[in-house]
């Protein structure tokens, strides 16, 4: 049972500010933020989860069954993430690839403490067992100190080399024109040893930059996720399950003219509208196994968005489910998300753990949270950077959709504007 208590915030922003740093003396933190961004699903501006009372924390093998009992079992708010290699519990599949971040591959926990804010009204839920600490928290919170700025001089490299990359990308194609698959998501990770970095200045810096609906600053003791994620992976909302897979990229001008004419270039780019309708054919595949029959429908096809960054090309498919459907096996029968894999997905997630040189782990997974009462949100872990600070290793990878009208060269290119927001403040 949870303490909920209301408390009217009269500057917002500034206590969001605060209540992150206030966060970092928990050895748990799950923080998100929308940014305000304008989207019609949205529960919260802001959600702080910290201070772990159980948790779960298990490699692949059966974790979804085990995810399940736990989630019925504790029936509170839980937060945690689902990384990339569960597909190996999914499906016959294996992820042998190189790994120097060594994530769990799953983690959720149930937070002693849990803030929530939409516009200024903010819900505090703290458990019985120390809801006396309420007011001494909100004075901490709003006393709280900032850290001093660090500048960072991290020698970044490239796992995959430029000539690598275009050479494993005609690979790719190959496979795509003997029809072994249609489209499939080829990334490539760049990294620094040796590193230490201040985790809460580089996201607030990345925050700053991209401005994401679904930023994350996500804590496990020394492991950390700096996330800018501009995508939703699937929500829950009562009965209605929502996808918004992102198929499509352009670059962002200061000029208004020529923004204008980028973003209506990504509208009407037949490539990028081909990779997102692929997705979305396969995300309404997905969402089927769950579905009550005849409710999966594409809200909104190959619609433009845009960000601090790049224009995106987003559709929203949905699908209603019965009150009996486990939320966890709504999550099971479409994860991995399909705009991070390719088309068909196992065929695609073979060829790319044969291309690919990095283990994925937590990048292309999914954080996100549980509701007492079954529902969920969970984005999909793309523009970010991750840490090991036992290990002093920062890794941020960053890929694109390869069809059949893919070139290496531009291929190679749309990556590295995926990346200059990573490079820019890892760099300073």
């Amino acid at each position: 049972m949870r303490t909920i208590v209301d408390k009217k915030i009269d500057n917002p922003e500034q206590f969001k500010n605060q209540l992150l740093h206030w966060s970092q003396q928990f050895a748990e933190v799950i923080f998100l933020d929308s940014n305000n961004y304008h989207q019609k699903q949205s529960s919260y501006d802001c959600v702080l989860a910290v201070d772990a009372f159980t948790s779960i924390k298990t490699d692949y093998h059966n974790c979804f069954e085990d995810l399940k009992q736990y989630q019925q079992q504790i029936k509170d708010w839980l937060f945690g993430y689902l990384s990339y290699d569960l597909k190996n519990d999914v499906e016959e599949l294996h992820s042998n690839n190189f790994d120097g971040l060594h994530f769990p591959d799953l983690f959720f926990f149930q937070p002693k403490k849990l803030f929530l804010l939409k516009g200024n009204q903010l819900e505090i839920q703290y458990l019985r067992l120390c809801d006396d600490e309420i007011e001494s928290d909100l004075i901490g919170i709003e006393n709280n100190c900032q850290l001093s700025i660090i500048n960072y001089q991290l020698s970044i490299q490239q796992r995959i080399s430029k000539e690598s990359y275009i050479a494993k990308v005609n690979q790719m194609l190959e496979h795509i024109h003997r029809g072994d698959i249609y489209e499939a998501n080829f990334c490539m990770e760049f990294y620094a040893e040796n590193a230490t970095i201040e985790p809460i200045e580089i996201y607030q810096k990345l925050n700053a930059i991209s401005k994401p609906p679904f930023a994350i600053f996500f804590k496990n003791k020394g492991q950390y996720l700096l996330c800018a994620s501009p995508e939703r992976y699937l929500r829950k909302e009562g009965n209605k399950v929502i996808s918004q897979p992102i198929k499509g990229t352009a670059k962002r001008f200061s000029d208004l003219v020529l923004d204008e004419n980028s973003k209506t270039e990504l509208e009407t780019n037949p490539k990028e509208r081909s990779e997102n309708i692929m997705i979305v054919d396969l995300v309404r595949n997905d969402l089927s196994h769950t579905a009550i029959k005849g409710t999966v429908e594409v809200e909104e096809l190959c619609g433009i968005y845009t960000f601090e960054q790049v224009h995106q090309m987003i559709s929203t498919v949905v699908s209603t489910v019965e009150n009996t459907t486990s939320p966890v096996e709504i999550l099971r029968t479409t994860f991995p998300m399909g705009s991070m894999t390719g088309a068909p997905k196992i065929s695609a997630m073979k060829i790319i753990e044969e291309l690919e040189e990095s283990k994925r782990g937590l990048y292309s997974g999914a954080v996100g949270y549980f509701t007492p009462t079954n529902d969920f949100d969970f984005n999909v872990v793309i523009r970010s950077i991750l840490y090991n600070a036992k290990e002093n290793y920062v890794s941020f990878s960053v890929g694109s959709a390869i069809t059949s009208q893919s070139n290496p060269e531009k291929e190679y290119d749309e990556c590295l504007l995926k990346a200059k927001a990573m490079f820019e403040v890892l760099s300073q």
